[in-house]
């Protein structure tokens, strides 16, 4: 990505001058004599040389160890060689920091000092060299915040894409897992990682990852999001077509099954494509215990999001147009709690589910020593004064409580909003056409999910199209021997886990 649109007329393209104090009143300008800058004089032998970094974002320490102490103690020794051999002295001699690269250009000088190393320019040559000099300060590995598990590595990436990077080859230690660069926005300049494992991932699907992420044409991506949004298949649908994670094993599992990950620099939220349907209802821990536990955990997942997702619209359907479904002493007694409320039924489904995302929204917002404690007694004050008060009747607080404990069984909080939006429209439609509205409402979601593809793969793969062996890991998880392959429909040249595996007739899978 280019730092400007203007390369015909941008300082950032110039190349460098012979004239040492010329460059750096072109760097002074252009940085806007900003006093973060350091600039450091040098005499070795009869030249000039200057060492231009950014406070803050070097390691001064090792400037003055590696490369101030090394040029003093070298500098009588060259007084009778020119200037170029003096270049290839310091370069190749007398510094002892690694990843030295040549800077000819302003675009690169600039790029460099803002990545944390330190430009060395000498006087006379219209060339320097970039020394790594970063400081190394982030934020220590630690454990998740959005996806704890009981059993299984408590650790989390953090916001350096370094650190992150080095995360997944202590998991994967394979010369196959290929990480390439990329940096995307043209004034953040923010550093992107595709990994992928070569010979497991589809070439055409990394081939299309790395050609859209090529095409974003923005000024500054500060998050993962950012990618997701301008990535994604399906940009109108609310259902997440991209997964996230802030787990390593995670992450090292969707690689081992032919996905490819994307690590933004600044976020400990890692993107993996294509991301399935199931791909969200599956936990980490689910590989680590007993399968049969992780089969029945999983059972109730599914069970969860459908009861989040259509208690609220079945109550309003059932109690607005087929009591004759009830018991009829369950009818009596909801009768008998709706007497007193002023409202309709789709009325108080609609009043309660707002007050508590409302109260949700606040817990998230607020403090996190208060945050916890105002939400439940919000919760609990609320409920049951509007019970009190015969705003609302009190089987409908416990069928908005229990749609709110289900929607905290998935373990990506991406499917969880999106299930809290469309409990609205299904509502809804349950007020104005019953069971047959509220089936309707899910005919067309089940539709929608059928069209959705993601990077070419199908959302709902392999429910639809239905694929008998993928069935070993998808609304079930059996046995890890049983496991052999991977997702038909991800990868397609590398199938089988392993060695070939010759099932019981002989064949193999």
């Amino acid at each position: 990505m280019s730092l400007s649109n203007n390369t015909n007329t941008s300082p950032f393209h110039e190349v460098l001058n012979e004239s040492l104090e010329k460059n750096l009143k072109i760097i002074d300008h252009t940085l806007g004599h900003s006093n973060d800058i350091m600039v450091r004089k040098i005499t070795v032998g009869h030249h000039t040389l200057a060492m231009i970094a950014i406070d803050g974002l070097v390691d001064k320490t090792m400037i003055a160890d590696a490369v101030i102490d090394k040029l003093m103690m070298h500098s009588e020794e060259e007084h009778e060689f020119d200037i170029s051999t003096i270049y290839q002295h310091i370069r190749n001699s007398f510094l002892t920091v690694g990843d030295i690269a040549n800077i000819e250009h302003f675009t690169a000088l600039y790029q460099a000092i803002l990545n944390g190393e330190t430009v060395i320019l000498l006087d006379g040559l219209a060339s320097g060299f970039a020394t790594n000099t970063k400081h190394a300060r982030d934020r220590a590995v630690t454990e998740p915040s959005t996806e704890s598990v009981i059993r299984g590595p408590k650790e989390a990436f953090t916001e350096t894409l370094r650190t992150n990077t080095a995360l997944i080859r202590r998991k994967i230690k394979s010369p196959n897992l290929w990480i390439k660069s990329r940096v995307i926005g043209d004034v953040t300049q923010t550093d992107v990682a595709i990994v992928y494992i070569n010979g497991i991932a589809n070439d055409k699907i990394v081939a299309e990852v790395l050609a859209r992420l090529d095409r974003i044409d923005t000024d500054s991506i500060l998050e993962s999001g950012y990618i997701e949004d301008y990535i994604q298949d399906a940009k109108t649908s609310i259902f997440p077509t991209i997964y996230n994670s802030e787990r390593p094993d995670v992450i090292a599992g969707e690689l081992l099954e032919g996905k490819i990950a994307i690590i933004v620099d600044g976020t400990p939220f890692v993107l993996v494509v294509p991301a399935l349907f199931t791909s969200f209802l599956q936990s980490a821990e689910d590989y680590y215990q007993h399968w049969f536990i992780s089969s029945l955990i999983r059972i109730l997942r599914f069970f969860g999001i459908s009861l989040a997702l259509v208690a609220p619209s079945l109550y309003v359907a059932i109690t607005t147009f087929h009591q004759e479904m009830l018991p009829t002493p369950m009818l009596i007694s909801i009768a008998a709690q709706r007497e007193g409320v002023p409202f309709p039924a789709v009325v108080e489904a609609l009043i309660m589910e707002v007050a508590f995302e409302i109260l949700r929204e606040a817990g998230l917002r607020m403090p996190r020593t208060i945050g916890p404690a105002v939400s439940i007694v919000g919760t609990l004050v609320i409920g049951q004064a509007a019970v009190d008060a015969g705003v609302v009747s009190a089987v409908m607080v416990i069928i908005v409580a229990l749609t709110a404990i289900c929607s905290f069984l998935f373990p990506a909080y991406g499917l969880s909003n999106t299930i809290r939006v469309l409990r609205f429209p299904l509502m809804i439609i349950a007020a104005m056409f019953g069971l047959f509205g509220v089936m309707f409402g899910i005919m067309l979601i089940i539709l929608h999910l059928c069209s959705i593809r993601t990077f070419g793969v199908p959302y709902l793969s392999p429910f639809a199209p239905f694929i008998l062996k993928d069935q070993k890991d998808a609304f079930l998880l059996l046995p890890r021997r049983w496991l052999r392959t991977r997702p038909r429909l991800i990868n397609q040249k590398n199938m089988v886990r392993g060695h070939a595996y010759i099932n019981r007739k002989g064949r193999k899978e």
